[in-house]
């Protein structure tokens, strides 16, 4: 059950990290998920482990990890899209 709850917080921080932002995750759902474990990574190593823990995660630096993935992904992709249409 562990597991299957990991993957719910974590599509839904990837979610939320996605509309804060204001761009949508490439994957959707899937997307959403990696988003969430990856910006998880991210905001615990920069940020650390502080703040509430639901399903494994420590929500806000997680949350803010996911925010900051999100972005430059998208940055990235417009770039990589800008310079086809060159």
């Amino acid at each position: 059950m562990g597991f299957i709850w990991s993957i719910i917080i974590g599509g839904i921080l990837g979610w939320l990290a996605s509309l804060i932002v204001g761009r949508d995750v490439p994957g959707g759902v899937i997307g959403n998920i990696i988003a969430g474990f990856i910006g998880a990574w991210l905001g615990s190593a920069l940020l650390g482990k502080w703040g509430p823990v639901i399903g494994g995660f420590h929500i806000i630096p997680a949350l803010i990890g996911a925010i900051v993935l999100i972005f430059i992904v998208s940055v990235i992709l417009r770039s990589m899209r800008s310079k086809a249409h060159d």
